[in-house]
């Protein structure tokens, strides 16, 4: 009988207990704090505000097949992918430890007690042995505040937050692998560029050797082209140093050497077939750009934590069960009459811990401000990156048309030059300015195609692009444990 109403006791409490903490968990995170980035409307320099072109996949975007396997076997080498897949996984462990720490800990047990004690009946002592084998669960937390809830909700944060960092280093590495790919490009074209300008010179030297062999000019027109070849010859030496270091640069983003098949031969003139480039609503930028997400998953995340550490302020319930057989011989061990059980219930109540809990409590609500003022500055610094990525493609056009002109009328220039001086008409000198002007105004042009090309890919990147890899992909993120909160409310 008396074995009957323990039974039923224990059976009470364990339902109870568990009732009740399923009831009583609640979250403690408070309400979440307001984001005020304080951003224009609109972005400040005149754009189409069409589809963003960051809705489109890298494969789309960029016109060259050369390029687009490159990107592809960055992707698949480059180092700091791998550490940002690999913090993914990290992440995934820790939440899954945080998502089992809310379920009880089962484990089995053989033991074998022996001890020495005084008999009860006849006051002598004795040694007996005790025998027992069973199921155990060990300090089983009744989450009647939600500790454990919040604690989880942080872990899901984190691993959602670094998800995002994953893909906001794919959209870094695409453009850097882009402009690094053209940076080679451009390098070759510079040196070539020098290399022709060096043949020039040293046609001017030797036809100024002449003249001065045969006494029409003196010394110092001869030493004036001299000048000019080892100045041609120390730009070829640097372009060249230029070539190679470009080359490592792209190998270095790669994670491997780069096929020779997939550099580029020629001078790249046009890197997409976009012909206008679509920014969309200053508001998609909080959906496209991969580390504004971060930030407010970073900024959840520090919610949650709050919420566990106003959980520490109230008393913690712990569980402590066993069940199994228990005997002084072992041949009786798992014989009838043999079960036992017990139901340990544990209360943590704080009462004085010289504030230790109250200034948890603030140091997270700090970390909150820290992360919302993170995050406000994120989407700031993501506004002003787009608005100076807007501001050169307003007048790039317009630089290049100038610069264009600027290398024709140059170009002319050099050639009256070298014609009047060979008629007798102007000294060498003039020749040089000229040539130095119209090898300058070439440089400058190269320069300002490849900012031009550069821009393109810095507006991509800028709004998000490059996580995606074809147009019709979909990209999903999944909401955070405060969006989830207050979707429950």
């Amino acid at each position: 009988m008396m074995q009957n109403i323990w039974s039923i006791t224990g059976r009470s409490i364990a339902v109870s207990s568990l009732a009740l903490a399923l009831a009583a968990c609640q979250s403690m995170r408070g309400p979440e704090p307001v984001v005020k980035s304080d951003i224009p409307t609109d972005f400040s320099v005149q754009h189409s505000t069409g589809k963003s072109i960051a809705e489109q996949g890298y494969k789309d975007f960029f016109s060259s097949p050369q390029l687009v396997q490159v990107i592809d076997l960055a992707l698949k080498n480059n180092r700091d992918m791998r550490t940002a897949i690999l913090n993914i996984q990290k992440a995934e462990a820790q939440y899954n430890i945080t998502e089992n720490n809310r379920l009880p800990t089962l484990g089995s047990s053989v033991g074998f007690d022996r001890a020495r004690s005084k008999s009860a009946l006849t006051g002598q002592p004795v040694t007996g042995n005790v025998y027992s084998a069973g199921l155990a669960v060990t300090s089983y937390e009744l989450d009647f505040w939600g500790r454990l809830e919040s604690l989880k909700d942080a872990a899901l944060d984190n691993y959602l937050s670094l998800q995002s960092t994953r893909d906001a280093t794919q959209i870094s590495l695409i453009s850097q692998v882009a402009e690094a790919w053209l940076q080679y490009s451009y390098s070759n074209a510079n040196l070539k560029l020098a290399e022709d300008t060096l043949k020039t010179q040293i046609q001017a030297y030797n036809l100024n050797k002449k003249r001065f062999d045969v006494g029409i000019d003196s010394e110092v027109p001869l030493r004036q082209a001299q000048i000019s070849v080892e100045t041609a010859r120390a730009d070829v030496g640097n372009y060249r140093t230029q070539v190679a270091q470009a080359q490592n640069a792209l190998n270095l983003l790669v994670g491997q050497s780069v096929p020779t098949d997939l550099l580029p031969s020629n001078t790249i003139r046009s890197i997409t077939n976009e012909k206008v480039f679509a920014t969309g609503l200053s508001s998609d930028l909080l959906n496209n750009r991969p580390d504004i997400q971060q930030s407010a998953y970073t900024l959840s995340a520090a919610g949650a934590n709050i919420g566990a550490a106003k959980a520490q302020l109230f008393p913690t319930i712990s569980l402590t069960s066993s069940a199994g057989f228990g005997s002084s011989e072992l041949s009786d061990l798992f014989k009838s009459g043999s079960f036992v059980w017990s139901v340990a219930p544990s209360l943590n109540l704080p009462i004085f811990d010289w504030g230790t809990r109250k200034a948890n409590v603030k140091i997270s609500k700090v970390n909150q401000e820290i992360a919302l003022t993170s995050y406000e500055k994120t989407i700031q610094t993501a506004f002003k990156e787009v608005s100076d990525a807007l501001a050169t493609r307003a007048n790039i056009d317009e630089r290049l048309d100038a610069q264009r002109d600027l290398v024709s009328a140059t170009n002319r220039t050099y050639q009256l030059s070298t014609a009047r001086y060979r008629a007798g008409i102007d000294g060498y000198l003039t020749v040089l300015t000229a040539q130095k002007d119209a090898y300058t105004a070439e440089q400058s042009l190269l320069g300002l195609e490849l900012t031009n090309l550069n821009n393109q890919i810095e507006l991509y990147k800028t709004l998000g692009g490059g996580v995606k890899v074809y147009n019709t992909d979909q990209v999903y993120h999944q909401p955070s444990s405060s969006e989830t909160e207050y979707s429950k409310k």
